[in-house]
């Protein structure tokens, strides 16, 4: 029995790219279920809703203040949510598996991409704010996409470059796409995403 509430659709067959949804503070599982079927209409898409309350809202895991992590709540539920993700893929790897996260979506899928590289093939962090040095890690053949506001007062400039080049030293193929508001998800962003994947 999954350890999640989760919305899955299924794909047109079994190798199917799989593509999870990972969704901001305050938000569930139904964010980005029907824009992902628009922007990858032969994906099985699966998106687990947070199992965390920060005053009503939820979560993936818990925090202390605006960019302060219960680390050791986030390991535990990068591991429950890592497992998770290795459930939902199966025996028999489909031909793509995707992550795609938001604000706090972004940071719990960044941490089981730390955790577990090989589990997806691309990554989108939309807004991601990691307030620690990861440990290396092999991400050859990964490829990942972050996108962010220059102007986001949760998520610094200077963070968002930060992890962009930990991703390409550790051998993903990162890119950054830019644009000049703050945390809100703009067309933009969504035009990026649709050309990564």
């Amino acid at each position: 029995m999954s350890p999640y509430q989760f919305r899955a659709a299924d794909g047109a067959n079994p190798d199917s790219p799989v593509i999870f949804l990972f969704h901001g503070t305050g938000g569930d599982e139904n964010q980005f279920f029907e824009i992902a079927g628009q922007l990858l209409p032969q994906a099985r898409r699966v998106a687990p809703r947070g199992d965390v309350s920060e005053h009503g809202a939820l979560r993936y895991f818990r925090r202390t203040g605006e960019g302060v992590y219960d680390m050791a709540d986030l390991a535990q539920r990068t591991e429950k949510m890592a497992e998770f993700i290795a459930e939902q893929i199966g025996a028999v790897r489909p031909s793509r598996v995707i992550g795609l996260g938001y604000s706090n979506g972004a940071n719990i899928l960044a941490s089981v991409m730390f955790a577990a590289p090989a589990l997806f093939d691309q990554a989108i962090l939309m807004h991601p704010l990691i307030p620690f040095a990861p440990q290396a890690a092999n991400f050859s053949g990964r490829k990942v996409l972050i996108t962010a506001g220059q102007r986001d007062p949760i998520a610094p400039a200077a963070a968002t470059q930060a992890l962009a080049d930990y991703f390409s030293a550790n051998g993903a193929e990162s890119r950054l796409a830019w644009h000049a508001g703050g945390h809100e998800i703009r067309q933009e962003e969504i035009m990026a995403v649709q050309q990564f994947i």
